[in-house]
């Protein structure tokens, strides 16, 4: 990878790992489904008036809008609100790298090389830390819901793989507007329009900010960029690198919200960097000792 698509890859991975504590910030005031509906509209309005829509054919744009940010984040805050924190959603969402890279094998026979596999292993045994530690007030429900936001989001990496070139701000744009239908009448069918009424009534300023961060940083940059990547790399290079959110988010936990960054976290996010280095660099690495012993 080039140094700066790395460098955009760590960007990304920061603001979403920052992103779990927002979201858990957003829903002390909001119902999960509106919450989720208010971060798309935002996203997508008044910029889907400026940007054309991407020249990819309709439906692989609404089956990536879909499964990118309708039903990954539905799930995902329906998950946290049923008691998910935020520090371990951050990481058992990461299972989307594995998906992706099981994906990218059955449907686009993509390879994954024995460096991206043992650095996925090292990389999981980082997670089982984690995992191992689970605090048990969280239900059963919620952890299956955010694996299940893991496996839409692997799934729209694929759906990314075979969109060729598009610009990435007019697919989140429009990848957005695509969520916000489905997310609304969700929010009305199941929350019920006197929630709807009464969160739009008590909107606290830190709803709001939470929100504008949701739809702009996390959003329009992030999954404009990631997209991006997804197309420019194979998936088993690109998807790894999401591995650092659960760092990102231990570390803004421990300074926003004043959780305590137990030893075993420490050990965790070391196995995770760790993972990630043979991920990126054991390949470079082999191949720069064989040129030299040549």
């Amino acid at each position: 990878m080039q140094a700066k698509d790395i460098v955009l890859a760590l960007i990304v991975v920061a603001v979403w790992g920052f992103n779990f504590v927002v979201i858990k910030i957003g829903l002390l005031g909001l119902p999960p489904l509106l919450f989720t509906s208010l971060r798309f509209f935002f996203a997508a309005i008044p910029l889907v008036f400026f940007v054309r829509r991407p020249e990819i054919p309709l439906h692989r744009l609404m089956g990536w809008g879909l499964a990118q940010f309708a039903l990954q984040f539905s799930l995902l805050f329906v998950g946290m609100k049923l008691g998910m924190p935020a520090g371990l959603s951050s990481l058992v969402i990461q299972l989307q790298v594995f998906f992706t890279i099981a994906l990218a094998w059955w449907l686009l026979h993509e390879r994954a090389h024995a460096n991206q596999l043992i650095g996925a292993g090292v990389a999981l045994s980082g997670m089982g830390i984690v995992a191992w530690h689970l605090d048990t007030r969280s239900t059963l429900v919620g952890l299956l819901l955010v694996m299940g936001a893991g496996l839409s989001w692997a799934m729209a990496n694929i759906l990314s793989k075979r969109m060729g070139r598009v610009q990435p701000l007019a697919l989140a744009v429009w990848g957005s507007l695509v969520a916000v239908p489905p997310l609304f009448m969700a929010s009305a069918l199941i929350e019920g329009p006197l929630a709807i009424w009464h969160a739009l009534q008590g909107l606290t300023p830190e709803s709001s900010l939470a929100v504008l961060f949701q739809s702009y940083p996390n959003t329009l940059f992030g999954f404009g960029v990631w997209s991006m990547l997804m197309r420019r790399y194979p998936a088993a290079q690109i998807a790894p690198f999401s591995l650092l959110v659960p760092v990102a988010g231990m570390l803004s936990a421990s300074i926003v919200l004043h959780e305590t960054l137990q030893t075993w976290k420490i050990e965790a996010g070391v196995l995770v960097l760790g993972g990630l280095a043979v991920n990126q660099f054991a390949g470079g690495l082999r191949t720069l000792l064989r040129r030299a012993f040549r």
